[in-house]
């Protein structure tokens, strides 16, 4: 197939402003270099990677799998976004390049795995210095011999890809659709039963992925610590230059925050919610373009993504000019009681729903202290009424990996619905938010809005909040909040 941007211009091709190349230029470019290898290994994930490849393919026998990583997007005319590569990819590859097709197919006793990449441009061809996927362009990319070496997996061309899918037979082949047109076009859907607008064979296959994914093993669980303290120092950084007497801009703020983010890990893990005074209430505010103020509180929604791409979700509310109101803080209490009460609630075995609903109650509890609740407590937790929620609107959390809200494609038998098993990670984050135009409130409750989260990880003996390097209850966080100022602001390093 002739491969193409999503923009419809040829992947390899020249832009209008490139320049035309005389032969003489050509021929000098083609001539004088210097071949090098990169120093690579295996990587210490390898196994990991090989054990979740097995247990994918034991789960399909007698079948080929295709999972694609996907292709870079157009942000506007020849400029992309960054590439993030697809989850369930990495997590069955740990490769990070664009374009790259994970083929897993049935050899009797389980499963042979290629994977097929864009390997180093040839220095046979102009590639290297001409193309958009050249060398010169973009960087040393591996050859298909180092990424082996690298990867624990045997490696093909990703031209020769279009042969490998050609006469694949769809009733014995499943694929991770919606990731790469070109795969998704080259292998028919089964003409069968469908599901969420595709095969539901194809379901099938991101179904099990997801759900594979609930257990973190240990590697993984170190990978979502490292993001985490990341991201507790991300939040130090922001404390240290967010004044208590002055106005700034959330997007210092943010900024702040994504300057950590880069230097210790990927990037964010997602779009960076810094919600000063009203903004606090909307729940996923990320224009970031409002001021904070003394007087007012200030919501930080913010994850570090490490450099292995699984990521941190972390809440905290800070009084802007080091202290809490009186009503402030009895807001922050409540959602703090709530919080904690669904920490300690969590271990193998116990119900997600149930996790919901524990922290919910300490909610309504607190929504009927407020005299804002116009039924009892009881009444209001009916899930024929469920009118607590005008303040709260979500749930309790959600799984935490690869993705923020990781697993997305579970059942919901086995995640709303199921229990929660030795090895889950998830978020505890309840929250109030009182808009600013609700007249079912006091006016003085207008405009605050309190969420803190925290990412946990469920063990035999209950739970281990892995972000406790960030304080939770209000009084720790006026005392942290003028130990980070007095520190003053820091550079990563």
């Amino acid at each position: 197939m002739t491969e193409q941007r999503a923009d419809g211009k040829p992947a390899d091709g020249t832009e209008s402003h490139d320049p035309d190349f005389p032969e003489a230029f050509l021929s000098f470019m083609r001539q004088g270099w210097r071949d090098s290898s990169l120093p690579v290994g295996p990587r210490p994930e390898v196994p990991n990677h090989a054990k979740r490849r097995a247990a994918l393919s034991a789960a399909f026998p007698g079948e080929t799998l295709v999972i694609p990583t996907g292709r870079e997007k157009v942000r506007a005319n020849d400029t992309d976004y960054p590439f993030r590569p697809g989850s369930d990819f990495v997590y069955l590859t740990g490769d990070h390049d664009p374009d790259s097709v994970l083929v897993l197919r049935p050899n009797g006793s389980g499963h042979d795995a290629t994977l097929y990449m864009r390997p180093r441009s040839s220095r046979q061809t102009d590639e290297f210095f001409r193309s958009r996927h050249g060398e010169l362009w973009v960087g040393r990319r591996h050859t298909l011999t180092e990424k082996s070496t690298e990867l624990g997996l045997p490696t093909a061309d990703l031209s020769e890809l279009d042969a490998a899918l050609a006469d694949l037979a769809p009733a014995r082949t499943r694929v991770l659709r919606g990731f790469d047109p070109r795969v998704d076009a080259a292998v028919r859907g089964y003409d069968g039963p469908r599901e969420q607008g595709q095969p539901a064979r194809d379901r099938e296959l991101a179904i099990a992925l997801s759900e594979t994914k609930l257990v973190k093993d240990e590697w993984e669980i170190a990978q979502l610590q490292e993001a985490i303290d990341a991201t507790v120092r991300g939040f130090e950084d922001v404390a240290r230059v967010l004044p208590a007497d002055r106005g700034v801009s959330e997007r210092l703020l943010e900024g702040v925050f994504a300057l950590r983010a880069r230097h210790d890990g990927n990037d964010v893990g997602y779009g960076s919610i810094v919600g000063a005074g009203e903004h606090a209430t909307i729940l996923h505010w990320v224009h970031n373009h409002g001021v904070t103020r003394p007087g007012e509180l200030l919501l930080m929604d913010m994850g570090v993504e490490g450099r292995n791409l699984y990521t941190a979700d972390v809440t905290r509310v800070l009084p802007v000019d080091g202290r809490f109101t009186p009503l402030q803080r009895q807001v922050y209490d409540v959602v703090y009681a709530s919080q904690q009460a669904g920490i300690e609630f969590i271990k193998p075995g116990v119900k997600f729903k149930d996790v919901h609903l524990t922290c919910m109650r300490v909610l309504a509890e607190g929504l009927a202290d407020l005299g804002l609740l116009p039924v009892s407590v009881d009444e209001a937790m009916d899930e024929k009424s469920g009118v607590y929620r005008r303040w709260t609107l979500h749930g309790f959390g959600h799984m935490l990996g690869l993705d923020v809200h990781d697993c997305a494609n579970a059942r919901k038998e086995t995640y709303r619905d199921g229990t929660l098993g030795e090895g889950y990670v998830l978020t505890v984050e309840p929250g109030l938010y009182f808009q600013p135009e609700d007249d079912l409130v006091p006016e003085e409750l207008r405009g605050v809005g309190v969420r803190i989260e925290d990412d946990v990880l469920v063990t035999s003996a209950g739970a281990v909040n892995l972000s406790a390097g960030l304080p939770r209850r209000a009084d720790e966080v006026e005392t942290w909040l003028a130990a980070q100022r007095e520190a003053g602001p820091r550079l990563p390093g």
